[in-house]
């Protein structure tokens, strides 16, 4: 961008990074399973409408894999194809943006195993898309809504594992 003066000024693309920790007291492999399912992301997002529109559209997602989904956020439907892109079972696995409203979106899911249950640790990087509101602006408000997302989200699956089998 060229500015008074004959300088020449880069602009860097925004990004934000952050991670949660949630302790839920059931086994590694039922919080892994249940990070994996489309279908406990969909029940888990509903309050946006969240839907799957191509890809695996229900039951676990796996290496390799794509899902498709569309949701409501911040009054504007959103399309955002995501692909598993790394996988340890049950320690780790990362889905990453290949299609959708971020300039880049990785999202690290760990789970470690403690007594009497697991941690699980997601550590979201991603890079806003320049905006009307700027970057900086854009990154906040962006980064706080995913944030509260994710807790949402760790939060519906600690109640739904520990409140054990459906009767």
């Amino acid at each position: 961008m060229r500015v008074a003066g004959q300088r020449w000024v880069r602009i860097r693309q925004m990004s934000v990074e952050f991670s949660i920790q949630t302790e839920i007291a059931a086994s590694r492999d039922a919080v892994w399973a249940a990070s994996l399912s489309i279908d406990a992301h969909l029940a888990s997002m509903s309050s946006s409408g969240a839907r799957v529109v191509a890809g695996v559209t229900s039951g676990q997602i796996g290496l390799g894999e794509t899902v498709t989904w569309r949701a409501r956020h911040f009054g504007v439907t959103w399309t955002m194809t995501s692909e598993i892109t790394e996988l340890r079972s049950p320690e780790w696995f990362v889905d990453e943006q290949l299609r959708g409203p971020f300039h880049s979106f990785r999202h690290e899911h760990r789970f470690i195993a403690i007594p009497g249950g697991t941690t699980m640790v997601d550590h979201v990087h991603f890079a806003a898309p320049l905006s009307v509101l700027g970057r900086a602006v854009e990154a906040a408000v962006l980064g706080r809504y995913l944030r509260k997302l994710i807790i949402d989200r760790n939060a519906f699956l600690k109640q739904r594992l520990e409140a054990g089998p459906p009767r």
